[in-house]
């Protein structure tokens, strides 16, 4: 039997986006339950408010909310415990070093199928100050208002 060959996005951190700087993505896989993966594939999840820690060498997303399965019955579990990422020694180690060399924390972008399997694209994240904020939405707008303005001209000719 094979797999789906789906790359569907199920969830988008876009307040990541909008709060912080983000290099370094990465993707991992998830460790979860039956009912917790049906959950996902109803999109009955946010990962808006969770971050990523890495305790003894192994890495986990924290205040990831997957709601629990409705006809799960005694089979749904904690629907904020942590769950553990699934990440190679050596982009531990990479990760690692990236969040205690430089201050920065850890953060999911977006969650996402891959072959049947869940799984989590993270990214290494330093805040933003507001002023930086600022300017992020005045050049989106700025890029908002370019792009009408090169359809309207498109119309007129």
């Amino acid at each position: 039997m094979s797999r789906k060959k789906d790359n569907s996005v199920l969830l988008e951190n876009r307040r990541a986006y909008h709060d912080y700087f983000l290099s370094d993505f990465m993707t991992a896989g998830l460790v979860l339950t039956g009912t917790e993966i049906k959950s996902l594939r109803a999109h009955n999840a946010t990962i808006s408010d969770a971050y990523i820690v890495i305790r003894n060498q192994e890495v986990y997303v924290i205040n990831m909310h997957i709601a629990p399965y409705r006809e799960g019955n005694i089979f749904n579990v904690n629907h904020l415990r942590d769950r553990k990422l699934l990440l190679t020694k050596q982009e531990i180690g990479r990760l690692q070093k990236k969040i205690t060399a430089t201050g920065c924390t850890c953060v999911p972008v977006k969650l996402f199928l891959s072959h049947g399997y869940a799984k989590l694209e993270i990214a290494v994240a330093k805040g933003k100050k507001l002023h930086d904020k600022r300017e992020a939405l005045k050049e989106k707008d700025l890029n908002r208002e370019a792009q009408k303005g090169n359809r309207v001209r498109d119309y007129e000719e």
